[in-house]
């Protein structure tokens, strides 16, 4: 079989588009390369720093990596996105304009065998309480609503702002390993497995690039993120790896 690729957490947009760019270039590049032997590529969440589709608008920029993307869908391999907590405001407009389906929760998977829970991750498992509380906030339909009515320079300024200032939602506070005992998507795997059991775990969010067995022939990982770490998954049909691409 050919190649299943995973990438998540690359927040263009932030600290702000000048700055983002050379990182949107660059994972611009890693699709270029994955494409010649993708069949298929996940995309787990936070991808902008901050999305929200209003009826009628989106956030202007990032033309390069949805041209990209619109490429390599046209080109017939699959894309599957999964929103997380910097993007959770996505409608249609993925699925209308690059046929791109989006998720807005865990699904499985198989590939050759072997199955896969897939997802952002975040609220999921204990702990994360702040954030959970957040959530609600934000994924309620009044709230979505009310922010609907802002204008869109007023809107996206405002949530652009907040999303790096505000650590519990731009993710600062994620940034060091908690011990295994206490990764709460470790925990998390772990309960899944009680009832149901995955050969692996595939998250974003922490940030940090790592695999943890987490039963017999179970493991869980986090894919990193493309701030500081340029990680990425590939499944070649009998293993998993994290690797990390140098343009």
């Amino acid at each position: 079989m050919k190649k299943v690729y995973f990438a998540s957490d690359q927040h263009f947009g932030a600290p702000t588009p000048e700055l983002s760019l050379p990182r949107e270039q660059k994972f611009v590049a890693w699709l270029d390369k994955v494409k010649e032997d993708a069949e298929a590529i996940f995309l787990l969440g936070d991808l902008f720093d901050f999305w929200f589709e209003y009826k009628t608008v989106v956030p202007k920029g990032f033309v390069r990596v949805l041209g990209k993307l619109a490429e390599i869908r046209d080109s017939g391999i699959p894309i599957y996105f999964f929103v997380g907590n910097h993007d959770l405001w996505m409608n249609d407009y993925f699925q209308t304009e690059l046929n791109i389906p989006v998720y807005h929760d865990n699904k499985e998977f198989t590939f050759n065998g072997k199955t896969f829970l897939i997802g952002h991750g975040d609220g999921k498992g204990p702990g994360d309480k702040g954030y959970k509380r957040m959530k609600k906030v934000f994924t309620n339909p009044f709230s979505k609503w009310l922010f609907r009515w802002l204008h869109p320079d007023v809107g996206v300024s405002l949530a652009q702002y907040l999303s790096v200032k505000n650590k519990l939602i731009s993710g600062d506070e994620d940034v060091k390993f908690l011990g295994e005992e206490n990764e709460w998507l470790v925990l998390y795997a772990k309960r899944k497995l009680e009832t149901k059991h995955y050969n692996y775990f595939i998250f974003g969010h922490r940030h940090l690039p790592m695999i943890i067995p987490v039963g017999e022939d179970s493991n869980y990982v986090n894919l990193g993120d493309w701030i500081g770490y340029f990680t990425y998954g590939v499944f070649d049909g009998e293993t998993f790896e994290l690797q990390k691409f140098e343009s």
